[in-house]
């Protein structure tokens, strides 16, 4: 064997005993306590986390937006409201199993629609059940009391009614 390949053959050994040499001398040197198990992380598996991550801590309205639909009094009676005190409207015939406002009719009429873990939530005076339902084009549109609910795309404030009684179907969804 010539003195290139020898060298070649033992380096790896040498580098291996070298640094366990280095790992034995310095924890002999400094010793440190054993580290303690709570009882909790006792029984923990490896896999489990020992730590709560930051968004679990959370509150419900903390981790998802809410709209809060609320009650409006005006010249039509009381009226439901969504985002920024704008007009809700249900219309006749219209369901969470048969919705009729479909295709054109959505840009007159755009529904009240949340994304994937916004919620509602009643203000004072809604006395009835909120819910969602999965439109036929994947959005998925606020109900109340299992009607769909909408906005008006000709109400330019809040407060304005100028949906009701359009067509013989609209109108201002009643608390």
């Amino acid at each position: 064997m010539s003195p290139i390949s020898a060298a070649r053959t033992f380096r790896p050994a040498i580098l291996l005993m070298s640094a366990l040499t280095l790992a034995a001398c310095s924890s002999a040197a400094s010793p440190s306590p054993a580290p303690t198990a709570t009882p909790a992380e006792a029984t923990a598996t490896p896999t489990e986390p020992t730590a709560t991550p930051p968004e679990a801590t959370a509150t419900p309205t903390e981790a998802a937006a809410a709209y809060t639909v609320n009650v409006a009094t005006g010249t039509v009676g009381d009226y439901l409201t969504g985002e920024g005190g704008t007009t809700l409207y249900v219309k006749q015939g219209d369901s969470t199993t048969a919705t009729n406002c479909t295709g054109g009719c959505l840009d007159s009429w755009p529904p009240f629609t949340v994304e994937a873990g916004e919620q509602t939530a009643a203000g004072a005076g809604v006395s009835g059940t909120l819910a969602t339902y999965a439109r036929p084009e994947g959005t998925t549109q606020v109900t109340y009391n299992g009607q769909p609910l909408y906005y008006f795309s000709g109400d330019t404030a809040a407060g304005d009614t100028n949906g009701q009684g359009l067509a013989g179907v609209w109108s201002v969804a009643a608390p």
